[in-house]
């Protein structure tokens, strides 16, 4: 139980100047000049690096979020969900 209630209160809580990760999915986030500098624009990608930012992001091409991404898109076709093309975070900036 304590695991699940930290699981939803980390995907609804902003932390420090990273939004939520629901605000993201579901468009409520609109990004300052300064995170669409660095690449941080609504998407798959912009939610990993919210969670993971400081150890995926940046470094180019990593193997745990490309396996990530193979999941996000096989259940989005799956439901017949359409995804964005900013999936990864590998070009963007941690939020600070």
């Amino acid at each position: 139980m304590i695991s699940f209630k930290t699981a939803i209160w980390l995907w609804m809580t902003p932390q420090g100047n990273k939004p939520s990760s629901h605000n993201v999915i579901i468009g409520k986030w609109t990004p300052s000049p300064a995170n669409r500098s660095v690449g941080r624009v609504p998407s798959y990608g912009v939610i990993t690096n919210i969670i993971n930012g400081g150890l995926e992001r940046g470094r180019g091409h990593d193997e745990r979020l490309a396996s990530r991404i193979g999941f996000y898109k096989k259940y989005c076709d799956i439901m017949g969900l359409s995804y964005e093309n900013n999936l990864d975070c590998y070009n963007q900036r941690p939020f600070d």
